[in-house]
């Protein structure tokens, strides 16, 4: 199947929801919240359960989901990637579509990351890669294992820890006014970098917050979405890309840049068709605050070395060249563990013209996602109307 058969516009986005709340949901399970958003995102579509004929999930079994919700697929996707798996469902959901192999998909997600219910407890495999080489010498947390291509990236680039805090600060000024968001106060520089530190050079602002939650998409073809009560609020897939790099950190061609994000950016670039000054919003994965430095750079919207300066002289906030993060991200909006799935909701606020932190006249987005720390990358070029 060509690029072009389910890019262009080919493909849209007619529902998209979240949880009903997100932060501290102890009174739910994971597979609960799965089904809290994805009735929640059906009802958005104004679509039901029984119009659905595909499932993509990640962290649970697709057909887990299937089942608890009451649908016969004939189409299925567990792609588990980590964080930007949720990416990858819209991409192969584009495919399944356009090749005529599903025709309603539904993308679920949620995730206990806070309170625990219903979580698979997490195991870790002495017999794998990171189980060899990697966690027998301390390297066994997201915030212990980023710290080293934190610390090559800011070194190779002459940049310092007043970067990273820069990224936190502009990420909570969208936060401020987001009811939704569970860090709201906001911070200073100086506030940032006299928090607790966690794991050099990461302070307690730099790093994501954790929480329960979920949200679900809903996608068709572009023909269908027309004849849908939410057609008017179609957001269409205009590119994508996918790509991996090493499982492990200390294998990485270049701890100081991502393969994976430059590879899977190129690649949705090139199926949309579009250049980066096409691009009024950037949603970059943000687990920690050195990610949307690498995001920016490796997707080319900035030089190498530039992303620090163009973040602390104001580019991403209200007003600036390239808003990013416009939720508050992970590190002030929302993290339950596989942050993608709310990168792309908030991807879909932005272009419906429904964000809490509304940027006028946003055309086009960019979604950038990481996931199992920097082995995997997915991208999604959205539009407000179909190329």
């Amino acid at each position: 199947m060509s690029a072009t058969s389910m890019h262009g516009g080919r493909v849209a986005i007619v529902g998209a929801s979240e949880t009903d709340t997100i932060g501290k949901r102890p009174e739910a399970s994971v597979l609960g919240l799965h089904a809290e958003a994805a009735r929640n995102a059906l009802r958005d579509a104004g679509l039901t359960i029984s119009d659905v004929d595909g499932i993509a999930t990640a962290g649970i079994y697709p057909q887990d989901i299937s089942h608890y919700l009451g649908i016969t697929p004939r189409w299925l996707d567990g792609t588990l990637v980590g964080g930007c798996s949720f990416l990858l469902h819209v991409r192969h959901a584009a495919a399944a579509i356009a090749a005529g192999a599903a025709d309603i998909v539904l993308v679920t997600h949620g995730e206990s990351g806070r309170s625990g219910v219903g979580a698979d407890p997490w195991i870790r495999n002495p017999a794998a890669i990171s189980g060899q080489f990697e966690q027998p010498y301390g390297a066994q947390a997201p915030y212990s294992t980023f710290t080293v291509p934190a610390l090559r990236f800011l070194h190779d680039r002459g940049m310092t820890v007043e970067h990273l805090a820069h990224v936190a600060v502009a990420q909570r000024t969208w936060a401020v006014d987001n009811p939704r968001a569970a860090r709201r106060d906001p911070v200073t520089v100086a506030d940032v970098l006299g928090g607790p530190t966690i794991a050099y050079p990461f302070t307690r602002d730099m790093c994501c917050v954790v929480t329960d939650g979920g949200g679900a998409l809903v996608l068709t073809s572009a023909e269908r979405a027309r004849d849908l009560p939410s057609t008017n609020r179609a957001v269409y897939l205009l590119g994508s890309g996918e790509s991996a790099e090493s499982s492990i950190v200390s294998q990485m061609a270049d701890p100081g840049s991502f393969a994976a994000f430059r590879h899977a950016s190129a690649e949705a670039f090139r199926t949309a068709g579009l250049t980066h000054a096409d691009i009024d919003h950037f949603m970059a994965y943000d687990a920690f605050a050195h990610l949307p430095l690498y995001a920016l750079e490796d997707a080319g919207f900035v030089g190498r070395g530039e992303s620090g300066d163009f973040v602390a002289e104001g580019n991403t906030v209200k007003g600036g060249r390239l808003p990013v993060n416009t939720n508050g991200g992970g590190l002030s909006y929302t993290h339950s563990g596989m942050y993608g799935m709310y990168a792309i909701q908030e991807a879909v606020r932005q272009l419906r013209g429904e964000a809490h932190a509304q940027v006028p006249g946003v055309e086009v987005s960019f979604v950038l996602g990481v996931g199992m720390f920097f082995a995997a990358a997915g991208s999604l070029v959205l539009a407000r109307h179909p190329a």
